[in-house]
C-alpha cells in the first residue's frame, strides 16, 4: 500500500519544499511523515532544515520508554553544511550539563561536514544535531522521544535530566557513517532495531523480500504489488511481496 504524507511544522523548517510535496501554504516543514497504516514498529520521514535543529539525543529500549535509534541519509546538502556527531572529545556528564546550560555545548559536539550521498546511523544515547541547509531521509524506531539539551535560545522545554542519563560521552564512531555513490546498491545496515539498504536499477531489488519493508524512491518510479511510486513517495510491503521494477534509485528499509 500507499502510505500517507503528513506534513510536520517545525520552527528550524522551510517555507518551499520540493515540487514532490506542493506548497507549504507559507509553514515551516520541518518533516514530512509517512503513515496510514495503524501503529508500525518504524518510520520513514523526510526532514527539511532552514537552521540548526536543537542539541539532543535519545533513549535507548529498556531505559523506561520506548528506545529510537535511526539513521540518515542525505539527499542535498548547501555549501557548508554540517551535522552535529557526538563530542570532540570525552567527556564527563557534569561537563556536558555545565556546557548546555552555559551555551558551550555547541563548540564541545562534533560538527561534521554533510555532503549528498552520506549515510550515517545514529545509536540512540548519541548527541546530535542537525545542521541547516539539509535534505534528508531519516528511517527509526517509531518513538518521538527527544530529549533536548540545547535549543539555542528557543522557546521550547529543555531535558537535562532525562538526556544526560542516558548520553554517551564519548566522541561518535566514525564506522557508522560513510559516502554512498549514486550508482550503488547496498545494504546499509542490518542490525537489531531495523535495516537499510540503497537500490539502484534492479540489483538488490528483492533485498529483504522476506520482511515488512518501506520503500522510497529517490529518482525514477518504483512498482511493487500493483502499486507504483515516484520521489516524494512510499510504499509498504508486506512479506513476500515482491517488487517488480525499479527504474531510478531508491532506499529501502525494512522491519529487524
Amino acid at each position: 500500500m500507499k502510505l500517507e504524507r503528513r506534513l510536520v511544522e517545525k520552527p528550524w523548517g522551510v517555507t518551499r519544499l520540493p515540487p514532490a510535496f506542493g506548497d507549504t501554504g507559507g509553514a515551516r516543514i520541518g518533516e514530512v511523515w509517512f503513515t496510514g497504516a495503524g501503529e508500525l514498529p518504524l518510520l520513514a520521514k523526510y526532514i527539511f532544515t532552514s537552521e540548526r535543529l536543537s542539541i539532543q539525543n535519545h533513549p535507548p529500549d529498556g531505559a523506561g520508554t520506548r528506545g529510537k535509534e535511526e539513521c540518515w541519509f542525505v539527499l542535498d546538502a548547501e555549501p557548508g553544511a554540517t551535522i552535529g556527531l557526538g563530542w570532540k572529545r570525552a567527556v564527563s556528564s557534569d561537563e556536558a550539563r555545565a556546557a548546555a546550560l552555559d551555551g558551550s555545548i555547541v563548540e564541545l559536539v562534533d560538527w561534521k561536514p554533510a555532503r549528498a550521498g552520506d549515510f550515517i546511523y545514529v545509536p540512540a544515547g548519541t548527541v546530535h544535531a542537525i545542521g541547516g541547509g539539509l535534505s534528508l531521509l531519516e528511517f527509526q524506531q517509531n518513538s518521538d522521544v527527544t530529549y533536548r539539551l540545547y535549543d539555542y535560545g528557543r522557546p521550547r522545554e529543555l531535558h537535562l535530566d532525562e538526556g544526560l542519563a542516558v548520553a554517551a560521552l564519548e566522541p561518535y564512531a566514525e564506522a557508522r557513517a560513510r559516502p554512498v555513490t549514486q550508482d550503488q546498491s547496498l545494504v546499509l545496515v542490518d542490525g537489531p532495531h531495523f535495516a537499510l539498504a540503497q537500490v539502484a536499477g534492479e540489483g538488490l531489488a528483492g533485498v529483504f523480500g522476506d520482511r515488512r519493508r518501506w520503500v522510497l524512491p529517490i529518482y525514477g518510479t518504483v512498482t511493487a504489488a500493483g502499486e507504483r511510486a515516484e520521489p516524494g513517495e512510499c510504499l509498504l510491503l508486506q512479506p513476500g511481496e515482491a517488487i517488480s521494477a525499479i527504474a531510478g534509485r531508491a532506499i529501502i528499509g525494512a522491519e529487524a
